[in-house]
């Protein structure tokens, strides 16, 4: 039997585990053109919450009673298609579940053979440090001695964006929720400051001491009120890249940004 996590009902807010269940299902049987995937590492990511809300964001709704959306890395078991073979290890969207028999568009990326660990398709060498590698360096363009503000600076992405852009040269400070993610941006990520939001009474006095002289890039995984915070930093000619919305609970009704605390020339 094939274990798969369902989505059991749609959650209003920050999704629990009485929102899930776990089922046992028929083993999958890849049809004429699929590939039969056995999952070995599965993903858990903030664009998820989008996934499970009732209105179409950017992708459609997971449906109640559908296998869990979402990235996995694995080893194919059966091909019916001629590009894959038994063996091949392949990334994709195969969902919360054990095996999964999917169309080729399924699959983002076909893994080298190295000897590096699987888990790192899901994270550096995957869609993750893609995101991080083109959002900053082709969206917003860092020049050497700018100021590169990261939120979620401790996360798949955002602690990707800090140790590119200090490579590009550049002062990088994050903000990250907690004492022990603020240490980890500054001593595993190689943040210059790092800022923990939710212990510091004034964001805004905080984001003005780690940036004296203001923002020249803000990488914005968050959205919400902590990226209005940061808007009233930007230096004159600054860019943002507008990547993730980890703070919205909810898309009913649809976020909205700036806020209001912002003035806007």
């Amino acid at each position: 039997m094939n274990h798969a996590v369902i989505l059991a009902r749609r959650p209003q807010a920050i999704p629990q585990s009485e929102h899930f269940a776990l089922e046992e299902r028929p083993m999958p049987v890849p049809a004429d053109g699929q590939i039969w995937v056995r999952n070995h590492y599965l993903s858990v990511e903030p664009a998820m919450r989008g996934w499970l809300s009732d209105a179409s964001n950017y992708s459609d709704p997971i449906h109640v009673g559908d296998v869990m959306r979402a990235f996995a890395v694995g080893e194919v078991v059966e091909s019916r298609h001629g590009d894959f073979a038994p063996g091949d290890r392949v990334m994709g969207l195969f969902g919360w579940q054990e095996h999964a028999a999917v169309d080729p568009s399924a699959i983002l990326l076909r893994v080298p053979d190295t000897d590096l660990p699987l888990s790192l398709y899901l994270g550096i060498l995957g869609l993750n440090g893609v995101t991080a590698y083109f959002g900053l360096l082709d969206i917003c363009a860092p020049r050497p001695g700018e100021t590169v503000l990261v939120s979620t600076a401790a996360g798949s992405v955002g602690s990707c964006v800090g140790q590119i852009a200090a490579i590009s040269g550049c002062r990088t400070v994050g903000l990250a929720g907690g004492p022990e993610k603020r240490r980890q941006c500054l001593d595993e990520f190689g943040y210059d400051a790092a800022i923990d939001y939710r212990g510091e009474p004034d964001l805004d006095a905080a984001i003005a001491r780690a940036c004296p002289d203001g923002v020249d890039i803000y990488f914005d995984n968050i959205a919400g009120p902590i990226s209005d915070a940061v808007l009233r930093h930007l230096r004159l000619h600054a860019r943002i890249a507008v990547c993730g919305t980890a703070s919205i609970a909810s898309w009913d009704p649809w976020p909205q940004a700036p806020g209001p605390s912002v003035t806007c020339w």
